[in-house]
């Protein structure tokens, strides 16, 4: 838990032209409409998209070895590949707080107005979750952004054991979730995103939200009736990076304060899947 990175990471010469210019900002509009994100999704289904799989895997570093080994019948079935048994063990403590994915987790403080500030856009937690009235639930409490890059395993689950409400999707258009377009629009409430409510054993009622983002169109949310396990998996994103946002009630965990401090200075905190980021109580 102690690797970090910088969040300002440097964009690529096409995210600076689409989101730094002039001329760039007229064809995002296109660019983010999910019509294309759909359009990208069909090809990336289709077996002809396996051409990319070897290419993306060496320029992204992974490692195929820890992956199930099997045929993908097109990209995006290499894209949401398996992890071997045992590659990600989901902390076992009862009280304890894992992370829902791979990632790198931000760290913020829900006002008691029930709001929050990222890359200096302010949120409402109301209009996160599309008007919903369990945005009440998370005054003065905390928020977990998860930002997922390409390379990164692409499943995720729920962060501890309860009972989910109907998972609930806010259609949207599709912006990256790189530190770039955060800085000039609302991305977290403009993007597709998905959202569950989790009445959990350990840490109250939880809100568990993901978001898509550029040329990623479908969220895919496994169907649920009845309680489920932490850690057990509860979705995954089909092509892209995204993120994955938890919202916890006031007093509910306990994280450590220098990943508020890193946030503070624009750095994340690396994560896996399972692994434990705070504990249960204040």
């Amino acid at each position: 838990m102690d690797d970090y990175i910088n969040g300002g990471e440097e964009p690529s010469a096409l995210l600076s032209f689409f989101y730094d210019t002039a001329l760039g900002r007229l064809l995002l509009h296109g660019l983010t409409c999910p019509a294309v994100s759909a359009l990208c999704g069909r090809y990336l289904d289709s077996p002809v998209s396996q051409l990319h799989i070897a290419s993306f895997a060496r320029k992204n570093h992974i490692n195929l070895n820890d992956y199930e080994s099997r045929d993908y019948k097109s990209f995006n079935d290499f894209f949401t590949r398996r992890i071997r048994d045992g590659l990600r063990p989901v902390d076992p403590a009862d009280d304890s707080l894992i992370a829902p994915c791979d990632g790198r987790l931000s760290l913020y403080r829900i006002t008691k107005n029930a709001s929050f500030s990222v890359k200096g856009s302010r949120y409402s937690v109301a209009d996160f979750l599309g008007g919903s009235s369990a945005a009440a639930h998370y005054a003065n409490g905390l928020c977990l952004i998860f930002r997922l890059c390409v390379g990164d395993y692409h499943r995720y689950c729920y962060v501890d054991s309860g009972v989910p409400e109907d998972s609930v999707f806010i259609p949207g258009i599709l912006h990256t979730v790189r530190p770039i377009a955060l800085r000039r629009y609302p991305v977290f409430i403009q993007n597709s995103r998905a959202y569950t409510i989790l009445h959990t054993e350990h840490f109250g009622t939880v809100a568990q939200i993901e978001v898509g983002a550029l040329l990623v169109g479908r969220i895919q949310n496994h169907p649920q009736s009845g309680p489920v396990r932490k850690g057990e998996e509860k979705g995954m994103f089909l092509y892209g990076g995204s993120t994955v946002v938890v919202l916890l009630e006031d007093g509910v965990a306990r994280l450590p304060e220098p990943y508020f401090e890193r946030t503070r200075r624009g750095e994340e905190v690396l994560v896996k899947y399972g692994q434990k980021i705070g504990t249960a109580g204040r």
